[in-house]
């Protein structure tokens, strides 16, 4: 049987299970999504290649998504659900569920006793999506046989019991093959592999994969590929359509800015023989050579690696907090010195979600020198006031990384030297390279603790509430 044979058959055997079932076009998707999860031939050469019966029952597993495009991801979820209670007799000895619906479709004697068979992919357990029920019938008495994922491995074990009614989610769907549904697809594999039938399609389902093949040629992606994505905000010349390009030693690909995505780069880290790390960093070298040339702003933002093919990077869309009521009361400070902390801090926190860590540390120290504008007396202050954040029991995000950078040193001089020292000057002995990728996260590691300082700087030592209520400011 033939891929296009079988999806014809399963859009004919459906098309009474609901209101509105699968076009030929829907179908079609669900095998390219299949295709994509290698659970059927790929590529248009092997179109006239004959089904095994594991693909066959991938093909079933797959009409389970209620988006056709999602039928490779669920027949992936479902093929090696495990029955409860370990292997049985039934069904062939099945270890999983395929083997089981394989023995279905191979047995006589098997379809004969089938009720049902049940499939979803709603959530048996916390966070363990895919469960199947076998109902059939073994002399004159009616069995359950339940297949669950093999997370769960007390279910697993010999006299396990489970209830599929007492499934984890509130509410889930289901599709159900009946004895006729088997039947009849028997039959009909039968009689295609006793009669082969040529091939029945011009192949055009082919024609979107064709396209993605050759992308991924022209991208330089292959089957090894583990691709770094990282969004870009940028200024400088940049190409129209995706490309790929060649920068020193490495081979990178730049995506344009469309409606929904930014500009980005993605590097190969197996092609390019690169750690996350370093890729990062070369990037960074990149964008610091476009940005000399163009004299325009380049920013790497986040992202993230694994894809084996490069993939564009959404829009950021960041929370806000939204109020039903307007509750902000408050007036421009009267303090100069308020006024200018106050500025700082925005410019800090805008450089420190914008990816400009170094200008960020800049300015949250620059806040504590308002008071203490000579080394001693900001190290000092900084000494008596950074144990009430280190140590503070309800915020310990992100302090134990901290201190780890610090190592031997004291914080106190650490922030000042290797920080803002660091990232102000020229240092021969705290030298800071803020495309080095190590360095930024060590620069946004003491960010978060310089944060916190300066907030407690301006509450504290200037006595400015951060209420949204008119509070009175203190002189």
């Amino acid at each position: 049987m033939l891929a296009k044979q079988l999806s014809h058959i399963l859009t004919e055997l459906i098309s009474g299970s609901d209101v509105k079932t699968d076009t030929p076009v829907a179908m079609d998707q669900r095998f390219e999504s299949l295709r994509g999860f290698g659970k059927l031939p790929r590529g248009r050469e092997n179109r006239s290649r004959a089904l095994t019966n594991e693909q066959i029952i991938a093909a079933l597993l797959g009409l389970v998504a209620t988006q056709p495009s999602w039928a490779g991801h669920v027949a992936t979820i479902i093929a090696k659900l495990k029955p409860v209670g370990g292997q049985t007799d039934a069904f062939g000895g099945a270890t999983t569920l395929t083997d089981a619906l394989s023995n279905v479709l191979t047995d006589v004697s098997a379809r004969a006793n089938i009720i049902a068979v049940r499939l979803s992919v709603a959530e048996a357990g916390t966070n363990s999506h895919g469960l199947a029920v076998i109902v059939y019938e073994h002399n004159g008495t009616r069995h359950q046989l339940s297949f669950v994922r093999d997370e769960a491995v007390s279910l697993l074990q010999p006299g396990a019991k489970f209830d599929v009614e007492l499934r984890n989610s509130p509410a889930s769907r289901e599709l159900v093959f009946n004895r006729q549904f088997f039947e009849r697809l028997a039959h009909e594999i039968s009689h295609a592999r006793a009669y082969p039938s040529p091939l029945i399609s011009d192949g055009s389902e082919y024609d979107k994969e064709d396209a993605e093949k050759t992308r991924h040629e022209r991208l330089g992606a292959t089957p090894t590929s583990s691709f770094l994505n990282i969004g870009i905000d940028n200024q400088v010349t940049w190409p129209d359509k995706e490309m790929l390009i060649e920068f020193d030693r490495y081979k990178f690909v730049l995506m344009p800015k469309t409606k929904d995505h930014v500009q980005s780069i993605h590097i190969d880290l197996d092609a390019n023989r690169l750690s996350m790390e370093d890729a990062t960093t070369v990037i960074n070298r990149f964008l610091s050579l476009l940005t000399w040339c163009d004299d325009q702003f380049a920013i790497a933002q986040g992202g993230w690696s694994g894809n084996p093919v490069p993939v564009a990077v959404p829009k950021r869309d960041l929370a806000f907090t939204t109020a039903s009521y307007w509750v902000f009361n408050r007036d421009i400070p009267v303090s100069e010195e308020v006024r200018r902390a106050l500025a700082l801090y925005r410019e800090a926190r805008n450089a420190e979600q914008n990816f400009m860590i170094s200008y960020a540390v800049l300015n949250y120290y620059k806040i504590i020198e308002i008071h203490h504008p000579h080394k001693p007396e900001s190290k000092k202050w900084v000494a008596g006031n950074l144990p009430l954040i280190l140590n503070n029991p309800h915020d310990q995000d992100g302090i134990a990384t901290f201190l780890a950078a610090c190592g031997t040193e004291k914080p106190e001089i650490y922030i000042y030297d290797a920080c803002r020292l660091a990232v102000a000057h020229a240092s021969h002995k705290n030298p800071s390279d803020p495309d080095e990728f190590a360095e930024l996260r060590r620069l946004h590691s003491a960010a978060d603790v310089m944060r916190r300082l300066a907030r407690r700087f301006i509450s504290v030592d200037l006595g400015f509430s951060d209420s949204p209520f008119g509070e009175t400011e203190t002189a």
